[in-house]
């Protein structure tokens, strides 16, 4: 029972890593097309990089990744 128990949690971790990992891709997929659009290459040099939503929804996507949605501490 615990061996089904055990691969229930993996499989659970997996799909919250799946998750999160894509939510970060779709993100990054956003960002770059601003940057793209702006004739960017980094959002350094953009004027309005501390006020840019979409620059914080992907840290934000960045922070959820490594942390898998938990407060806290990293999984590496």
């Amino acid at each position: 029972m615990s061996e089904n128990l055990d691969a229930a949690q993996e499989g659970e971790q997996t799909a919250q890593k799946d998750k999160f990992d894509l939510a970060l891709e779709e993100q990054a997929k956003i960002l770059q097309a601003c940057q793209s659009s702006r004739g960017l290459n980094s959002c350094l040099n953009c004027d309005e990089i501390f006020a840019c939503p979409t620059r914080k929804n992907y840290v934000d996507a960045a922070y959820n990744s490594m942390s898998k949605g938990d407060s806290g501490g990293f999984d590496f």
